[in-house]
């Protein structure tokens, strides 16, 4: 099982070894010691945005769901309808308060007709645990925490058809996006699914803890001549924001709802009972997340401060960095009010004491089409 780091109380992945020999430089991240980054942010960053970057996601939560009350348990338990899902569907999600607000975003996938994968946000595990347990309690089906029995490595980037190809799994490669199969790849039964959290073409492969290793050196083999790298947390975070995608903690928590956090798309409770439905069909949007445009070369952070035209406040950025793709300041940020600002609205950020101008701009700030 997952061991403890140096770090008292830090568990580390299965690849910990792995990442300490190619010189990885650590952070503290959901209670996992794990690898911020192997060198340069900005090549990391780079190499995913135009060949493609292998990153340990091992400190992601995986369940396993098992049993004829499955997909019924988890139409009540998660936000969407999940017992219609067609068998080898991935389908994004969230684990809703009976208020409507949000303690976890999540990905499930069926892999069977009684079995269903399920993976959730580090920090929340516990919290997710606890939850589906007691919401599936009158379901009939098993729920399993596999996390710390399992490793989840993720291959991201326009090349990683060719190395996940490469690597002895081209039928993967006829996967849609936001598709998922159980394979046997060298005697190893693997989950590989077309998920990611970069905007680009990808694959999130779940396999036994005890197999990482090989798994990691057999991609890095196969993708070497496609120019494959090893990726760290800090370009993950930049290559989510450019493509508009939310972090737990940051566009998501206990005090948003799925519509304020800029999900919407997501939410159809009309005719829905999962647990929060009612309260999102009562409840008025309070705030509403935006993308936001900067000049110059200062970034926004996450916690500054926003200001109106009329300089009432006005929220606060909730991600923001320089744009490693596009050259210039990006953000996201939680706006007060029932509507959202328009698209060419200016707001000003408090930039360390300085008001400096950020532009409304639809999101995502990146994009490219999933082959």
């Amino acid at each position: 099982m997952a061991g403890v780091s140096d770090t008292v109380g830090l568990l580390q992945s299965p690849l910990d070894a792995v990442h300490r020999r190619l010189g990885a430089t650590f952070t503290d991240f959901g209670g996992w010691e794990l690898p911020v980054r192997f060198g340069s942010d900005l090549a990391e960053h780079k190499a995913v945005r135009t060949a493609a970057g292998q990153f340990d996601l091992s400190h992601m939560a995986q369940f396993d769901l098992v049993g004829p009350g499955a997909g019924p348990g988890l139409d009540y338990a998660l936000m969407g309808e999940h017992s219609t899902m067609p068998l080898g569907r991935a389908s994004y999600s969230m684990i809703l308060t009976p208020e409507g607000t949000v303690i976890d975003d999540l990905i499930v996938y069926r892999l069977g007709q009684e079995h269903y994968f399920v993976i959730s946000n580090a920090a929340n595990r516990l919290v997710v645990a606890a939850a589906l347990k007691e919401r599936l309690a009158g379901f009939d089906t098993t729920l399993e925490d596999q996390t710390l029995a399992r490793a989840l490595i993720a291959v991201q980037g326009p090349a990683s058809l060719d190395v996940i190809s490469a690597a002895g799994l081209p039928q993967a490669t006829q996967l849609g996006y936001y598709r998922a199969m159980e394979y046997t790849l060298e005697a190893v039964p693997i989950v590989v699914a077309r998920t990611g959290y970069t905007g680009e073409n990808g694959f999130e492969v779940s396999c036994p803890r005890e197999e990482a290793e090989d798994l990691w050196q057999l991609f890095a083999r196969a993708g070497e001549p496609f120019g494959l790298v090893p990726c760290g947390l800090a370009c993950r975070d930049t290559l989510r924001l450019e493509a508009a995608m939310p972090l737990y903690g940051h566009e998501l928590d206990l005090d948003t709802t799925p519509i304020e956090g800029g999900q919407g798309a997501f939410v159809r409770p009309k005719a829905a009972d999962f647990v929060g439905a009612a309260a999102l069909r009562e409840r008025t949007p309070r705030k509403h997340l935006v993308g936001l445009r900067g000049e110059g070369r200062r970034a926004a952070r996450a916690g500054y401060q926003l200001s109106a035209p009329d300089g009432a406040p006005a929220g606060h950025v909730t991600s923001g960095a320089l744009s490693p793709t596009l050259g210039y300041p990006i953000a996201l940020a939680s706006v007060l009010g029932p509507e959202a600002p328009a698209a060419g609205t200016v707001l000003q950020v408090d930039i360390r004491g300085t008001s400096t101008p950020y532009t409304v701009v639809p999101t995502p700030f990146y994009t490219k089409e999933k082959k």
